[in-house]
This record gives structure tokens, sequence and C-alpha cells, in this order.
């Protein structure tokens, strides 16, 4: 076959085509560009975890309050307790933050199922046992370890503060808070594994020649059988309910309600009712020395013994009338 060769008139009409776009020309395969890989933050759920425990602040702000006055007292001084700072972190995060040594109290909330933390930083520790025992609370020029007795004087520390948690919460959740073991060293302290996350409070406690932190740690397991009480849902809730309930009560107490006293009951057929006239005596099954029962809107309520008071009939009330459970 022979071989086909363009004329240069051929060329430069293909040329001129090419450049006022006549013909299009094949662009090569561009590479697609390499989808790059993002990093994800699984803390990232804090900031919606967070929003969930919004009564805590009502519970850490009256605990602010009762620690400022409780110091105050114990120690003899003035101190002033603020909150610092609030977040959510994993629990291995929250514990590589402390040195050797830390004061360590962990506790229990009854009935929540496991245990919190309560950390105090070494140099507020020294100064808070340098109070106790008369000083102004200077901190040490160099931290060591703690000893028995600073150890002993700590953990009377944690109790102290503890109680005034205890107290805090009830605004939100009744607990009974109770110290289960102390400790100096981090590595020695497992609340739940490093991974899981945990709430922080944190609160500066100063004095006139000292100040430091207190850190109360409380697994987001452990708060979630409640979270739904410490919600600011639940919260409003609460907030209207008792708003209303002065209402209510002024209300109730001018509400007319049916209140009969039974004197006693029988037993009868509906010939024998037929058959009754006027001077026709009815046997009850109670006596003139038997108690009453007092109905109120046909509800038994309370047991009475009928008498006569300046001329008329009345039933004095002896006891009220506990529904037993189930019943």
């Amino acid at each position: 076959m022979a071989e086909q060769i363009l004329s240069q008139e051929e060329i430069d009409a293909l040329l001129n085509a090419m450049d006022s776009g006549e013909v299009k020309v094949e662009e090569e395969p561009q590479p697609k560009a390499k989808s790059e890989a993002r990093s994800y933050d699984l803390t990232a759920q804090s900031l919606m975890l967070r929003d969930q425990f919004d009564a805590l602040d009502e519970v850490y702000d009256k605990f602010v309050n009762l620690l400022n006055v409780g110091l105050t007292s114990a120690l003899q001084r003035a101190i002033e307790v603020k909150q610092v700072s609030k977040e959510i972190v994993k629990f291995g995060e929250f514990l590589h933050a402390f040195s050797n040594p830390t004061g360590f109290s962990i506790f229990t909330m009854e009935p929540l199922i496991g245990s919190s933390l309560l950390a105090v930083e070494p140099n507020l520790g020294f100064a808070l046992i340098d109070c106790m025992f008369g000083g102004v609370g200077r901190p040490l020029a160099k931290v060591r370890e703690f000893t028995q007795i600073e150890q002993r004087m700590l953990s009377r520390f944690y109790a102290d503060v503890l109680t005034e948690l205890e107290r805090a919460w009830q605004v939100a959740y009744s607990i009974k808070v109770v110290q289960k073991k102390t400790e100096t060293k981090p590595e020695f302290v497992n609340l739940v594994n490093p991974g899981d996350l945990v709430l922080i409070f944190v609160f500066s406690v100063a004095g006139e020649e000292f100040t430091g932190n207190i850190h109360v740690c409380t697994p987001f397991l452990m708060l979630e059988p409640v979270k739904d009480k410490l919600s600011s849902r639940y919260l409003r809730e609460k907030d209207r309910a008792h708003a209303f309930r002065g209402q209510l009560a002024v209300l109730l107490k001018d509400t007319k309600v049916n209140i009969v006293a039974e004197l006693g009951k029988t037993i009868s057929t509906i010939g024998r009712i037929l058959q009754l006239d006027q001077g026709d005596i009815i046997k009850i099954n109670t006596g003139p020395q038997d108690p009453v029962i007092i109905k109120v809107e046909g509800t038994p309520k309370y047991m009475g013994t009928p008498g006569i008071i300046k001329g008329n009939r009345a039933v004095q009330i002896s006891n009220l009338i506990i529904k037993e459970e189930g019943a």
C-alpha cells in the first residue's frame, strides 16, 4: 500500500484549522488528584457531651461558695476559691499532666457506679499543710515526697472538700460521697481506661502567701445513668415546677371536697330491702365504740371516733390510713 503523504498546502490548511478551533486536538489525560487523608479528633464529641451536664455548673457554683466558707473556717484565714475551667478529656491525658508527688483522693458517689478523683497540686498541698500547722502557707522551695504525717493532714483536707461536694450535689441529684483511697503517685491511680472520657472541673485556691489548683475528675460513664437529670432541659422543668408550686398550694387550699364518715355497713338482698318499712332497724357491722372510716372524695383517708361537740354530731380523727404499696 502506497504511503500517504500530505502536501504542503494540506499541512498549512490543517494547522490553520487547529489554530481556529475547527479541529479539536486531543489533550493528554490529567492524572487524578490524590485524595488527602484528614485527621479526625475523636474527642471532638466533648463539645456535644459538655452540653449534657449543664446542671453541674449549678452544682459547682454552690461548691465554690461552700468551699470558700468551709476552708476559711477550717484554716482560720481568708481563703478565696474560684472555678478556673471545665473540660472533657481522655483520662490518660488528664493523669499525664500531674507530677510525683500529687495529692489524690479516690472517692465514690453512691448510688452512682464507679469512682471519681480529687487531685491537689503539690505546691498547694504543702502550703495547706503549713497552714494546718499554724504557718502562713508558704510553699516549699523544692517539691519532695509527702511524709506520713503530711499525708494524714491532706486526708483531712480531702474529707472537708468532699463534704462540701456532697452538699453541693444536692441541688441536682442526691448522692453520698465516700472516700475510698488516697495516693501520691499518678501511675497508681486507676479509675477508668486511659482512653475513656472524663469531665474535669478545676478550681483555684488562694491565700495571702499561696495559690494552687484542685481538680475534680468524674468519668463520663459514671454520669451517663443520670445525664437526663443533669441537662439544661431538666433544670428548666424543675424551675418551672418550683415556680408554680406555691400558686398550686394556694389554689388547693380553697378547693372544696366531699368528706364522708362511714358509720358502718351491711349486706342485704334486694328482696329484704323492698320489704323495709318505716321504723325497721338495720344492723350494721360496727358499734358505738368502734372507729369509723372517713373518706375524702370516696377514698378512705382517716380513721375516726364518732361523738358530739357543741350539740352537733362529729367525728374526731384518730389516725391516717396508710395505703400499703401494691394494694
